[in-house]
């Protein structure tokens, strides 16, 4: 894809050091390459004040290994970020004078309020118009800020992150407790939360939120927007809190290296909902990271929708024709019109992605297109869509391909939309069924030909130089997209 980049992010916390290598600076984001070590820097830092030697070794040597990365990938930019450890550790400066000779590059050492701001940025970057406040919960601290859409409020850190919570209790969840509810009482931008989304960000919460997916047979493990309820975490989070961690549902889902900081994590994020009451605690795979490209995006490209572009991306890449899949969504606009279904805003973005999304399968054979189309758009690495949008989506592309009968599809993937997504998704996977039936998916077709109501008839017009079109397969799919609203379809030659 054209554009700047390969970029490289390397975060150094305080638990962990990661590399995420990105296709391009876009709107939204596509990584190329991911990886971390947990080198517990901060560890014990609590009670030396100093970095522990062991993970200062192991980070270096990781370090060296990432820009060898970097190098042999021809990365046009890279960005260090330094958070909790190095910033409050005794041999901090020390350490980040080694990173910078590693990595030939300036550290950027973010203090507490700039690290809030870039994990909601973050926030910005992959939740379409959020609204609620955004936690980062890393090794050495807990950063709270309050979004709503693009807009940022100012920041607040604790000294809660999961390594520190841990040492400062010394090992008991039930210490642990007393200090997150002493350090997080009546704190007025948590209070601020009431009845609005918790976006959790994080490795940690990230664990948790993969253990409660398990342990309740969710059907779909994308982590980005995977939505608990306000009471039903908080239960979770006892449970997690109290007990021994070992003998958890399905702990082997999370790795050895994560599940002694569980605990700590369900007493921060319980007390936080305990004083927030948000309506619902909304994970995140976004974080500083993605804020900090974010910010370097120009203002235009700030504004774009990342679902959208992500859907644009994919069917540049794999459809027959990005611009026919780019007509289908004004077309089917009016189809929907005809037919009378209202859509609200968020509907509407919904089936323009779908729209683009349509045609990604069809270098499949034709039996498992519809079949592939579903797992890809379930599973991708979209941002800006909530978990019923994305069922919405896979719905409404597997429609188009095995027509209007659910026999081959997930009930669980349709018990994600609700009914009225479920009903729309069924009407645009009819109405794609004749858009691609008449024009074999070549562009300047459809716009050419329209779809209206009158009376209770379904009438599409074509134009008398397209009228070699018309014939049985393209009356019968008509017929179906017009069956549900009781209205009998007609084809006439302009």
């Amino acid at each position: 894809m054209p554009g700047l980049g390969p970029l490289a992010v390397i975060d150094i916390g305080s638990n962990s050091v990661r590399l995420v290598l990105y296709e391009r600076l876009a709107r939204s984001p596509t990584v190329v390459f991911n990886e971390k070590i947990l080198a517990g820097l901060g560890r014990g830092i609590e009670k030396t004040g100093r970095l522990q030697d062991g993970g200062v070794a192991q980070a270096l040597a990781a370090l060296g290994r990432f820009r060898r990365i970097c190098e042999q990938m021809g990365t046009r930019s890279l960005h260090v970020l330094a958070t909790a450890a190095a910033r409050d550790a005794a041999n901090g400066l020390e350490f980040i004078a080694e990173v910078r000779r590693i990595c030939g590059v300036e550290i950027e050492v973010l203090s507490g309020a700039e690290e809030a701001r870039y994990a909601a940025l973050g926030i910005v970057s992959g939740v379409w118009q959020p609204d609620g406040i955004a936690g980062d919960l890393g090794g050495g601290s807990l950063e709270v800020v309050d979004v709503h859409d693009g807009a940022i409020g100012t920041g607040t850190t604790f000294p809660l992150g999961g390594l520190r919570l841990q040492e400062a209790a010394d090992g008991s969840p039930r210490k642990a407790e007393k200090i997150a509810a002493d350090l997080l009482a009546d704190n007025p931008l948590l209070a601020a939360g009431e009845g609005r989304s918790f976006y959790a960000i994080g490795g940690t919460w990230r664990s948790l939120a993969r253990l409660h997916m398990f342990q309740t047979g969710y059907p779909l493990h994308v982590m980005h927007e995977y939505a608990i309820q306000a009471d039903e975490a908080l239960e979770f989070c006892r449970t997690v809190a109290r007990g021994n961690v070992e003998t958890l549902d399905s702990i082997e889902v999370v790795s050895r290296q994560r599940r002694a900081l569980l605990p700590f994590g369900a007493v921060v994020l319980g007390q936080i909902i305990r004083v927030a009451r948000p309506k619902a605690v909304v994970l995140s795979a976004l974080g500083v990271r993605e804020g900090l490209l974010y910010e370097r995006l120009d203002e235009a490209a700030k504004r774009l929708d990342p679902l959208i572009s992500a859907a644009e991306e994919l069917a540049f890449l794999r459809s027959r024709s990005p611009r026919f899949c780019a007509e289908l969504g004004p077309w089917t606009g009016s189809v929907m019109a005809a037919i009378g279904l209202d859509e609200t805003e968020e509907e509407r973005r919904l089936r323009i992605a779908a729209c683009l999304l349509s045609d990604i399968g069809w270098r499949a054979h034709p039996d498992y297109r519809g079949e592939q189309s579903v797992a890809i758009i379930s599973n991708a690495n979209f941002v800006g869509v909530d978990h019923p949008g994305r069922a919405y989506l896979a719905l409404a592309v597997y429609y188009r391909h095995f027509g209007l009968v659910d026999d081959a599809l997930s009930p669980r993937v349709r018990e994600m939309a609700s009914t009225r997504l479920k009903e729309r998704a069924r009407s645009l996977g009819a109405a794609l069924r004749v858009a691609y039936v008449l024009s074999a998916s070549a562009p300047g077709v459809i716009p050419r030909v329209k779809v209206a109501a009158r009376g209770d008839r379904l009438v599409m017009t074509l134009p008398a130089d397209l009228a070699a079109l018309d014939g049985e397969i393209l009356r019968k799919r008509l017929d179906q997209l017009g069956k549900p609203a009781g209205m009998v379809a007609e084809i006439v030659i302009a």
